[in-house]
C-alpha cells in the first residue's frame, strides 16, 4: 500500500499545501484571520485553507479514501466515526498552529493513511526547514531520503518532554513529584512534528501525551515505532487511531527507556 510512488506524490501535496497555504501567511496573520476553538486552542486562516487543499489533493490521490481533518472534525464530530470501518486520510493542516499564530516555530504539517484504526503510513513535513520524515507499516522509517534509526540522547539523565497541559491539576503534581526528578525535563514544542522527530534525532529520550487525537499522532507514532523506538499506550498496547476517545501514550527512543517511564507512571495508579 506505502508505495515509494504514493510517498512521493503525498511529499509533493504537503509541500504544495505549505507553501500556498501556510508560509505565505507566517508573521503576516492579522487578528481576523485567527478564531479561538477552545481555552489556549485557536485556529487560523492557514489551517483552514491547508485542510482544503489536502482534502482535495489526498481525495484525487486516493478515491477509495475518506479523508478525517482536524478542521472538518471540528465542525462535525461524526467524521470521526469513519476511522472506525474504512481506508482514511488523516490530516492535521497545520500542527502547532498556536505556534504558528504567535509567529514562532515550530509548526508543520501531518499526514497519515489508516485502514479500520491501524495506521498504514505517515508522512511529516516541517515546513520552514523543508525536513520530511516519512514512514510505512513494516518498511522502515526516513528522514529526508535517508533512513532514520532512532537513538537515545545518551545522557545521564533521559531528556523527558512531558506534556501536563491537558492534565487535571492533582495528577500534575504526581508527575511532578514522583516522575519529574528522575529526568531532565524539557520544554514541549507544542508541535507533534517536532516532538516525534526530536525522539528518532537523539534530542529527546521521552515524551508523553495526554490527549492522543489520531490528526496529532497516527504519523508520528507509526514514525517512531518504524525508527526502533517505541511508542504505545503506558500499558504496552499499541496505538489505534479509532480508539480517540483513551488518553495517555509514551514515546520513546528505546523500548527500554519505554518500559522504565511506563512503571513509574503504573507506580502512580
Amino acid at each position: 500500500m506505502i508505495t515509494p510512488e504514493l510517498t512521493r506524490s503525498v511529499e509533493t501535496i504537503m509541500r504544495e499545501a505549505s507553501e500556498r497555504a501556510i508560509l505565505p501567511r507566517y508573521q503576516t496573520l492579522s487578528s481576523a484571520e485567527i478564531d479561538a476553538k477552545a481555552p489556549d486552542d485557536v485556529v487560523t486562516v492557514a489551517d483552514k485553507d491547508s485542510e482544503a487543499l489536502l482534502t482535495e489533493r489526498l481525495s484525487a490521490l486516493l478515491p477509495e479514501a475518506a479523508v478525517v481533518g482536524e478542521e472538518a472534525t471540528f465542525a462535525d464530530a461524526s467524521v470521526m466515526d469513519r476511522l472506525r470501518d474504512r481506508l482514511c486520510w488523516i490530516v492535521d493542516p497545520l500542527d502547532g498552529t498556536n505556534n504558528f499564530a504567535a509567529g514562532k516555530p515550530p509548526f508543520g504539517l501531518l499526514v497519515a493513511l489508516a485502514d479500520k484504526g491501524e495506521t498504514l503510513g505517515g508522512w511529516i513535513l516541517d515546513c520552514l526547514t523543508g525536513r520530511f520524515c516519512h514512514a510505512g507499516k513494516g518498511t522502515g522509517a526516513w528522514i529526508d531520503g535517508e533512513r532514520a534509526t532512532a537513538r537515545p540522547s545518551g545522557e545521564a539523565q533521559p531528556v523527558a518532554a512531558i506534556s501536563l497541559v491537558f492534565l487535571e491539576q492533582a495528577r500534575r503534581e504526581q508527575i511532578r513529584e514522583h516522575i519529574a526528578p528522575h529526568y531532565r525535563l524539557v520544554d514541549i514544542p507544542r508541535c507533534a512534528a517536532e516532538q516525534y522527530p526530536r525522539l528518532v534525532l537523539g534530542t529527546n529520550d521521552l515524551s508523553v501525551f495526554e490527549r492522543t487525537l489520531p490528526w496529532d499522532h497516527a504519523a508520528g507514532a507509526l514514525f517512531l515505532n518504524e525508527a526502533g523506538g517505541f511508542c504505545a499506550r503506558p500499558d504496552g498496547s499499541p496505538y489505534r487511531v479509532d480508539q480517540f476517545e483513551r488518553r495517555g501514550m509514551i514515546g520513546a527512543s528505546s523500548k527500554a527507556l519505554f518500559d522504565d517511564l511506563a512503571e513509574r507512571l503504573a507506580m502512580l495508579g
